[in-house]
């Protein structure tokens, strides 16, 4: 009985933790996407600021990412966060007042 409860439990959480909606994962197929790298802006981009804040480079230019913490995508300074390295991201989304507007943010993992 234990373990049937048990997973009964365990299938009803992983359901819920699958249905989040994340506020970035809104892929707009009529839009492109665009592959740009993804890091702190003032550790990896040299941008001016204090403390640690998420940053895109597009075109060679960086904008801060508005709406998005640099711990939204894990730690920010463990090996593999943006504090630490640059990843490759598939973005959407638009420029407003010199910050980027992410409708779309997602990490491409490593091969």
């Amino acid at each position: 009985m234990k373990r049937i409860l048990f997973y009964f439990a365990f299938s009803l959480m992983s359901f819920i933790a699958l249905s989040q909606d994340s506020t970035f994962a809104k892929l707009d197929l009529t839009k492109k996407v665009l592959i740009v790298d993804a890091a702190c802006g003032q550790c990896q981009f040299k941008m001016a600021g204090k403390g640690c804040t998420l940053a895109i480079k597009i075109k060679g230019k960086s904008y801060f990412v508005d709406k998005a913490g640099i711990d939204d995508f894990g730690d920010a300074h463990s090996d593999e966060g943006f504090c630490n390295t640059v990843r490759k991201v598939k973005v959407q989304g638009v420029v407003n007042q010199g910050k980027f507007v992410p409708s779309y943010f997602k990490i491409i993992p490593y091969k």
